[in-house]
């Protein structure tokens, strides 16, 4: 391609949607729509064969991978790139830390976590291969530990390190070299102008395809929880027909918040998140037993401490076992499939940060308030079951979705149960509506060339193709399904994130801000952009 070309070609993608990319995004996912529509029972069968096929064939890529996200997040922290601005040298961020952390919190995994909270320790306390190593009895105070470690381990560092690595490539080309705000502007030193070309379409292509299926697991495992909500609190029937229902009308609203953009509605919705987290942790503090959970959280934070180095590298020998894949491995495609999404976001929200701070905030302070709330959730479940009358085990065995309901009236606070739930449900509402709004800015984004502004039907178009994503996922074998999609989805993208690091990695030594890169005490100099990129664009 030359020069003219290239900057014909830069000129358009800058301007809108690109035509030619628009085009394929919605090809490629009517093409699932129509498969999983015409025959709902081979195609759940289909996605399912796929999930065993990558979980029990790559599950030693996905742990490795993982690692060298975590350990690279670690070295920039500590390493003299650390002080460097991901935008000019002076300049500063434009939203509070407040609103920072709530829009990269919700993004990240807010309706997750209300799932996931209660059932996900309650399923590793009744067994799992670290128990079964160690000797420990299953439902005995010792696998309660272990169950909060994996559960910490899923949730924490290695998991935020993906999201951190992909953000901070997306950001550090847009904001420190001036290209344009996608995934392939990270491959500028490894594709140089063919990022212009079909090469870097198909890269930001595979960003859209893992956000529309990472999303639409999010927003399918947070509607099957709110229409249990819904049924405990109003009596209204759990079947496929009300979560879809619920799904487009949620998807309408997510839609209108991502039409109003990122300092409107997204950020109040975030922020509103978060104040409605805190009622809810502190009612499971107060009402639950305060003295346990506070020292549960402290010792659960030490002991994943102690052990997430050697759980992170950890393959499951056993080839007949399915336990890592069903958990591990499903955790770890669920971050990748989601990284396009929440990387690009996080990174537009992040401007004007340095990377150390970038890093702090994405992957330490979310993982905190993870671990809180898995022990205050979760750690109030085990006490019940240890030294309560239990019935969360039976609960969360018989249906997933009604964890957290059983669990609010196991507290037995007769005043609040109802309220409580209420709230609960309404944060999966908010929730729901986030991810859903933050996800369908990104894809515009991305099709747009990292336009500030992508046009508003657009957002409207992908706003609603997420949620009938989620919806056919739902008909097609919901939970199973909407795992399969994830992990398929993220097997691809997990390729570009690989070259993605490599892409930073090179930029940072090849094209450094320090006057001397010897030198651990250099300071940073004027911004270097890389040579012929295309104008910056104010995020």
């Amino acid at each position: 391609m030359n020069n003219e070309n290239i900057n014909v070609a830069r000129t358009g993608l800058l301007t809108g949607i690109n035509p030619a990319m628009g085009i394929l995004a919605k090809a490629m996912v009517l093409s699932f729509l129509i498969f999983t529509i015409i025959n709902v029972e081979f195609a759940g069968e289909v996605y399912q064969h796929v999930k065993n096929w990558i979980q029990t064939t790559l599950n030693w890529y996905y742990v490795s991978l993982t690692c060298i996200f975590f350990f690279l997040s670690l070295w920039l922290v500590f390493s003299r790139f650390g002080k460097l601005r991901l935008g000019a040298d002076d300049e500063r961020p434009e939203f509070s830390f407040f609103s920072w952390f709530s829009m990269l919190f919700g993004a990240g995994m807010g309706i997750a976590m209300l799932f996931w909270s209660i059932a996900e320790p309650i399923k590793h306390f009744q067994g799992n291969p670290f128990i079964t190593m160690a000797g420990i009895e299953a439902g005995s105070a010792q696998a309660a530990q272990v169950a909060m470690r994996i559960s910490f381990f899923h949730w924490g560092f290695h998991g935020w390190a993906i999201y951190a690595v992909a953000g901070l490539a997306m950001a550090w080309f847009a904001f420190r070299k001036g290209l344009p705000l996608t995934i392939r502007s990270a491959l500028y030193p490894l594709l140089g102008d063919r990022i212009y070309g079909p090469t870097g379409h198909a890269v930001d292509l595979l960003g859209v395809f893992a956000t529309v299926f990472g999303v639409a697991t999010s927003l399918g495992l947070g509607v099957s929880q709110m229409n249990a909500g819904l049924n405990y609190l109003f009596g209204i029937d759990v079947s496929i027909t009300w979560q879809v229902g619920l799904i487009l009308g949620i998807s309408a609203a997510a839609t209108f918040s991502a039409v109003s953009g990122v300092s409107k509605g997204i950020r109040i919705l975030s922020e509103l998140n978060l104040k409605l987290t805190m009622i809810l942790f502190a009612f499971f503090l107060f009402a639950g037993p305060t003295v346990f959970l506070l020292g549960f959280y402290v010792t659960s934070v030490g002991d994943y401490l102690a052990n997430m180095i050697p759980m992170g590298f950890w393959v499951d020998p056993n080839p007949e076992s399915q336990w890592q894949g069903w958990w591990t491995v499903f955790y770890w495609g669920w971050y990748i499939s989601w990284a396009p999404f929440v990387g690009m976001f996080i990174a537009r929200i992040s401007r004007g940060r340095t990377v150390r701070e970038f890093l702090l905030g994405v992957i330490l302070v979310p993982c905190l308030v993870s671990f809180l709330w898995l022990a205050l959730f979760g750690g109030t479940a085990l006490h019940m079951e240890l030294y309560g009358d239990g019935g969360i085990v039976e609960a969360v065995n018989k249906d997933l979705t009604t964890a957290l309901y059983v669990t609010l009236e196991a507290l037995n606070v007769e005043w609040a149960t109802w309220p409580m739930a209420a709230l609960a449900t309404l944060m999966i509402l908010t929730w729901f509506v986030t991810s859903a709004d933050s996800g369908t800015l990104v894809i515009c984004t991305l099709l747009s060339m990292g336009s500030n502004n992508p046009p508003k039907k657009f957002r409207v178009i992908w706003g609603m193709t997420v949620g009938s994503v989620a919806a056919v996922l739902l008909m097609a074998g919901g939970l199973k399904a909407l795992q399969a999609a994830s992990i398929a989805a993220a097997l691809p993208f997990s390729i570009v994130m690989a070259l993605m690091v490599v892409g930073l990695i090179n930029s940072m030594i090849s094209n450094s801000d320090f006057e001397q890169l010897g030198t651990e005490n250099a300071e940073p100099r004027a911004n270097e952009k890389l040579p012929e990129a295309s104008p910056q664009q104010p995020v």
